[in-house]
């Protein structure tokens, strides 16, 4: 996040020009209301209220002394989100505050708000860009300090995603994740290396042994009261697909294949942002899947940490091992609520496209899940842990098979491949993201995005018995 072009809200002091927000269907009602120099005006510029659309009205220096934003009819909110967004990313430079239009529920007023923070992120890691500052001053009665830390925690699950994997190693994502505890005053415990096999997590471990970047376990744990929290994040670096090599066109985003880490990276920094009352785990296989003389083979029999075996059917399928021995170490502990988030599958993008965030998990968790994306406006679609698929990640000669034939429920089979290790009284929930915005969208430029953080932030309180948000 550029340090001039922070996403934080304008001083509430500041000087500011008032934006009024019109729904198309109020905007003849405004129309009629006027004086015939401003309906004129609008009309000269085709404002309607459309989506994002903007209208100045210049003073007698010829800056701009108030405006209006468009937030479209009822079924372009219906199809969209962060409408104010939308507005923000076609205003001028300027420092601005909301007259009139803004949502009445709280939740879409934090939603809205937030979006127009994230309408100014920017990934300048690596080119200079120039930097356009449109600055709102909150409303009253607002918790911008909330809304500034999740708008942090997503900023930087997106520049983790979007850094290239030539720095973006094993070796950068635990100095991220180094750095974050860091700050919050959290442990960060690594094992790396042969010392993984000593310590039993052999799947780990054989999955990035064929990098000459070591595989390695990052372990951070936050805070000493209240119920426990572990959330699991595949930290797949790079993925080539080992010896079954993907396509030279499926590689080109495997920099982002590390987007389960980087989400749990950026919910971890919204929960110690906020203090939450709860204690936090995060547990992340930092791990390359290339291709060397030490590259795991298919037909190669794995014994995992927990003890099952697992018959490798295709080497492309390594995420769900790395995932395997952590969870395995996750449910050696109790813990109230474990997740684990991964770029999984093709599957579920096939399944729902690049917007929604599938999950797997109980009824109880996912009513608040899915209570918890509505009040974020962080889409989830719900999957079902179904049963009769067990069969399918049985392969006779092991335990499990990592890449079930047919090419059928590829999501679900992994879900269950999961859940496999994970006791069976243990509170849990899967997330298989995508991590990706494929095309620019309001708050979401094209490039890493996080999925299903907010919508678990959300829900934490009616997870875990803790006090709401006010």
């Amino acid at each position: 996040m550029s340090q001039d072009n922070p996403l934080t809200f304008a001083e509430a002091d500041a000087a500011s020009i008032p934006l009024a927000l019109l729904t198309a269907e109020a905007f003849d009602g405004w129309r009629l209301a006027q004086e015939p120099g401003a309906r004129g005006w609008a009309e000269a510029n085709g404002f309607a209220a459309g989506p994002g659309q903007v209208l100045l009205f210049p003073g007698e220096e010829g800056t701009p002394e108030a405006a209006l934003g468009g937030v479209g009819s009822a079924k372009d909110r219906a199809r969209g989100r962060f409408a104010l967004a939308a507005v923000a990313q076609n205003l001028p430079a300027g420092t601005y505050h909301i007259e009139s239009g803004l949502p009445q529920d709280p939740a879409d007023i934090e939603a809205e708000l937030l979006g127009w923070l994230l309408a100014g992120y920017s990934f300048d890691r690596y080119k200079e860009k120039p930097v356009r500052q449109v600055r709102l001053v909150a409303p009253e009665g607002v918790d911008t300090a909330r809304i500034e830390t999740i708008a942090a925690g997503e900023a930087l699950t997106r520049d983790l995603i979007n850094t290239p994997a030539n720095d973006m190693t094993p070796d950068g994502l635990q100095a991220a994740a180094a750095a974050l505890a860091n700050d919050f005053g959290a442990s960060c415990a690594v094992i790396g290396g042969y010392e993984l096999l000593a310590e039993n997590f052999p799947l780990i471990h054989t999955v990035g042994r064929a990098s000459d970047c070591a595989p390695r376990l990052i372990d951070m744990a936050w805070g000493t009261t209240g119920p426990k929290v572990t959330l699991v994040g595949k930290g797949m670096c790079f993925d080539t697909g080992g010896l079954n090599l993907k396509p030279g066109a499926s590689m080109g985003l495997m920099k982002k294949d590390m987007g389960g880490a980087a989400t749990v990276l950026g919910l971890a920094r919204m929960i110690m942002a906020l203090d939450l009352p709860l204690r936090l785990r995060v547990l992340i296989p930092a791990v390359e899947n290339s291709v060397s003389a030490g590259a795991f083979r298919p037909g190669d029999i794995l014994t995992s940490r927990k003890g099952l075996t697992v018959e490798i059917n295709n080497t492309d399928a390594e995420g769900r091992l790395v995932l395997a021995d952590a969870l395995a170490l996750a449910c050696e502990e109790p813990s109230d609520l474990v997740i684990s988030m991964a770029t999984l599958t093709g599957a579920a993008r096939v399944a729902v496209g690049p917007d929604l965030a599938p999950f797997y998990t109980d009824d109880t968790t996912a009513a608040a899940l899915e209570a918890g994306g509505k009040r974020a406006q962080d889409p989830l679609w719900r999957m079902p842990f179904w049963a009769p698929y067990e069969s399918m990640i049985e392969p006779g000669i092991a335990d499990l098979d990592n890449a079930p034939k047919g090419g059928f429920a590829g999501s679900i089979t992994a879900a269950l491949f999961l859940r496999r290790f994970v006791n069976e009284d243990t509170r849990y929930a899967h997330f298989d993201i995508y991590g990706w915005q494929p095309e620019a969208k309001p708050a979401r430029p094209k490039g890493g995005i996080g999925m299903g953080a907010r919508a678990i932030l959300a829900a934490l309180p009616d997870l875990l018995g803790l006090e709401p948000a006010e």
